[in-house]
């Protein structure tokens, strides 16, 4: 207690008994999501704090010997319960610290709750699905990680229990909807002793949480708040279910096409049916937080039927950002960085001799949609967003089944690479695996060019097996169709520092498209083709067209290219008759 809330003491104590008047207790507490050992977050934000008292009555936030003055308003609980909130100063990193919270009726009535073990640094929200609940305790090396969290007291964590609910929780009901409140990092709070796996707490989020440390020696708070086998809709606020009503309608309108040729999956995995439920009950109590940003793992739950995803993830990331800054007065960047986990694996080598029933290429959809069908981040449609690429951190051996990968570690370190740019501004420093900027395509030789630039021209490393690795689309047309064919290509070289070479054959089509990576489950551990130089970074799957260049004059690529030429000027001239204009 400090010596003001003392003297307010000492004052209340002598004014009751000198006026015989019967003194009662005030509802005087901070959220939920407040509570010893906390990190809030520092500057340039100003870090949230808010509460209950009685309607009416007032709030005093003591900081460094200064009061923050508010005042309990009757809200989102009603007339009879009044809702507090202050904006602490900026702060730089640091602590630990003491916040005494003092509610009074101006006749005596008060009380008093002070929050012990503050630190200021950056907070973070780590949430998804299995991927992200998966515990420390189902990581790689998961008992000597456990034994060196003690080694990290200043990075808190928080883990949320799982929950649903048909209307956004203010706030939530009490500790009891914790696996644990705010702790120092130990092995108790990391879940050592835990009932059940994908509980608590997250493996990525920690390791994430660890690194962050480990580069900048800020006091880091984790939060992690995740559901295994959920799709991103039920993240959603109702608001970006709407927005994307439309992309949904098209998407079922295709399906419905093609409803004949659906392949009963083999694995039968409960998923949730109700949009918005998670983030009503598991998101939302935060937003009037002030955060750092957020890191995300999610996408399997939505492979089956993933038109729709590319709207609703990139819906859901500027729908948690507007929210995010309106709920914390104005605190949290309106651009909080966003980090995901372009997804890894799939069941496909558990399934062994089911694998030709179980309908392929799930997968390679997502990753795509992750990226806003672009193939990096951040990019137009998603500004301050970064990703760690996952497709090469296979574990066949892995308990918790290949679509369950142990490698958090890998994940992890990854996402801080990325993060180290886009969320703190570090300049010199590769952050993305290589990516292509040119394709020059010699069809008379038969080879296509694959130039990298890899935001900083990076020199580029072939690691894993070479061949059908890249795929050519073929076509008579000078768009890749459905029905035309992926052909694989060989002799796979390098022949500078930032281009490769390889050959495919088309016959006497065209070569008009090229993917790479193209597959659930492309590669092992660490051995999938192309890495930045010194092989930490992979390069994320694509499917481009090709921009391709010709060694002679005039190069038609065949009677099947005229006729399809023709057609489509016959096509025109049907419908756009010159006379008519």
């Amino acid at each position: 207690m400090t010596w003001s809330n003392f003297l307010i003491f000492i004052f209340m104590f002598i004014w009751c008994f000198m006026n015989v008047v019967e003194c009662y207790p005030v509802t005087c507490k901070p959220a939920y999501i407040y509570a010893d050992h906390m990190v809030l977050q520092r500057k340039p934000h100003g870090a949230v704090l808010w509460g209950y008292t009685d309607p009416g009555f007032s709030v005093n936030v003591t900081f460094k010997g200064v009061n923050h003055v508010s005042k309990g308003m009757p809200g989102a609980f009603g007339p009879d319960i009044g809702v507090w909130k202050v904006v602490l100063p900026p702060q730089p990193a640091g602590g630990p610290f003491v916040i005494d919270i003092t509610c009074f009726d101006g006749q005596g009535n008060w009380s008093n709750i002070q929050l012990q073990d503050i630190l200021f640094g950056d907070v973070w929200i780590c949430s998804g699905q299995s991927n992200m609940a998966m515990a420390v305790r189902q990581a790689m090396n998961a008992t000597a990680e456990l034994a060196a969290s003690v080694n990290y007291p200043n990075v808190r964590v928080l883990s949320v229990k799982q929950a649903e609910s048909y209307t956004p929780y203010y706030d939530f009901n009490s500790t009891s909807s914790l696996y644990h409140p705010w702790a120092k990092a130990d092995p108790e709070s990391l879940g050592a002793n835990a009932i059940g796996n994908y509980t608590y707490f997250s493996a990525v989020c920690w390791f994430y949480g660890r690194d962050l440390y480990d580069t900048y020696k800020v006091p880091v708070g984790m939060i992690s708040t995740n559901w295994g086998a959920t799709p991103v809709e039920a993240w959603s606020s109702p608001d970006v279910i709407n927005s994307c009503a439309e992309s949904v309608k098209k998407a079922n309108v295709t399906k419905s096409r093609c409803a004949s040729e659906t392949v009963k999956n083999p694995i039968e995995v409960q998923y949730f049916k109700n949009d918005s439920v998670l983030w009503n009950a598991m998101i939302y109590p935060f937003v009037n937080m002030t955060i750092k940003g957020a890191i995300w793992s999610q996408g399997e739950s939505n492979a089956r039927d993933p038109d729709t995803y590319r709207c609703h993830f990139q819906a859901m990331i500027s729908d948690w950002r507007q929210k995010w800054y309106t709920g914390s007065s104005q605190q949290t960047n309106p651009l909080f960085p966003f980090g995901f986990v372009q997804i890894g694996t799939s069941w496909l080598p558990q399934l062994g001799v089911l694998r030709d029933r179980y309908p392929v290429n799930y997968y390679k959809n997502i990753r795509w949609h992750q990226t806003n069908d672009v193939g990096y981040v951040p990019n137009a449609g998603m500004p301050n967003v970064f990703m760690a690429v996952a497709i090469d951190l296979t574990d066949f051996e892995s308990p918790w089944n290949p679509i369950h990968p142990r490698y958090k570690q890998d994940v992890a370190a990854r996402l801080v690479q990325a993060a180290r740019v886009v969320a703190y501004q570090e300049k010199v420093l590769i952050y993305q695996g290589p990516f292509p900027t040119k394709f020059t395509v010699d069809s008379q030789a038969g080879t296509i060019k694959v130039k990298y630039n890899n935001k900083g021209s990076e020199p580029v490393r072939l690691v894993g097996p070479r061949n059908n690795t890249f795929e050519v689309c073929c076509s008579n047309c000078t768009v890749c169709q459905d029905g035309d064919t992926w052909i694989g290509t060989t002799g796979i070289a390098v022949t500078s520092l930032h281009s490769i070479r390889m050959n495919y054959t088309c016959k006497d089509l065209e070569p008009v498209a090229i993917r790479y990576l193209w597959r659930d489950y492309p590669c092992t551990y660490k051995k999938c083709l192309v890495y930045n130089q010194d092989g930490f970074l992979p390069a994320p799957p694509f499917v481009l067209p090709l921009d391709y260049t010709f060694n002679s004059a005039v190069h038609f690529g065949g009677l099947k290219f005229l006729i399809c030429f023709c057609h489509v000027i016959l096509f025109v001239c049907f419908y756009f008759p010159l006379g008519k204009y």
